[in-house]
């Protein structure tokens, strides 16, 4: 395995259980480091609570997820601007280079109209962090078919200098994950690594679990010069117990490390 490809727990990983469970977690499967899912836990939004968390586990937070989903609109402000900007500088708190954003809802209209122009700014003004726009998905409910995002859920059609790749949303677009990486080219930063079964929803599954070339691009990746970080996005909700919650991690765990490993020895 490449040591320059760190793979990370996504804090939502462990939802419904808290922030710090992700790093209780994280740090007995030997995780690199955890990407901080920010919402409506205090914690995740407390750059001395995680700080605190970090140092405690010995895990490092690599990645900061801004609160972009529906139930956390209100996280921060109302403004998504100043969601945009607290999550940098929560990212700089914790020494994460990186922060995932997606692209704006389609009632964000002012926001939307400026999302390109704004992010550079964001860029220009916290110079140590990268912005990583994330694909998304349509919704597909009742027969009917609709885009929720403005321009479109597919940040490859606009440009961005950096992305981030999620395979199970790719799975919930019926879109090839392969294809979209080679359309972010050099500006793949990111990976959320999580399967689907291409039956046009978002479930999140442990790869390995759908249909998805989750092998397939982790193989790919040192081939492509990547030089980001992975972090595995999967749902554990419906677990029976705390055991079932870290069974399922420590496989997501394994098949992560399991595919690097098996890149670096193709190159080799």
């Amino acid at each position: 395995m490449s040591p320059c490809i760190p793979v990370l727990l996504s804090s939502s990983s462990v939802f419904p259980e808290p922030t710090a469970a992700a790093f209780a977690l994280a740090a007995s499967l030997g995780y690199d480091g955890v990407e901080v899912m920010v919402w409506t836990d205090a914690v995740s939004q407390d750059a001395g609570a995680l700080l605190g968390l970090s140092r405690h586990y010995g895990v490092p937070v690599r990645s900061v997820h801004a609160p972009c989903l529906l139930v956390t609109q209100r996280v921060w402000s109302a403004d998504p601007w100043e969601r945009l900007r607290r999550s940098a500088v929560l990212a700089e708190a914790l020494g994460a280079p990186l922060v995932v954003v997606h692209p704006p809802f389609t009632w964000q209209r002012d926001y939307a109209r400026g999302f390109a122009a704004g992010l550079e700014e964001l860029r220009s003004r916290h110079r140590g962090v990268r912005f990583a726009v994330e694909n998304m998905y349509p919704v597909r409910m009742a027969g009917r078919v609709f885009v929720p995002y403005a321009p479109g859920w597919d940040p490859t059609a606009v440009g961005y200098p950096a992305y981030t790749l999620d395979l199970s949303h790719c799975a919930a677009a019926r879109n090839d994950a392969l294809e979209m990486a080679d359309a972010m080219g050099p500006a793949l930063a990111h990976v959320h690594l999580g399967d689907g079964s291409g039956e046009g929803r978002d479930e999140h599954l442990v790869p390995g679990r759908g249909t998805q070339p989750c092998a397939g691009l982790l193989w790919s990746l040192s081939s492509r010069g990547f030089t980001g970080s992975i972090a595995v996005e999967v749902s554990t909700r419906r677990a029976r117990s705390r055991a079932e919650r870290e069974a399922d991690l420590a496989e997501a765990l394994a098949f992560a490390r399991a595919h690097l490993a098996a890149s670096s020895t193709v190159d080799a």
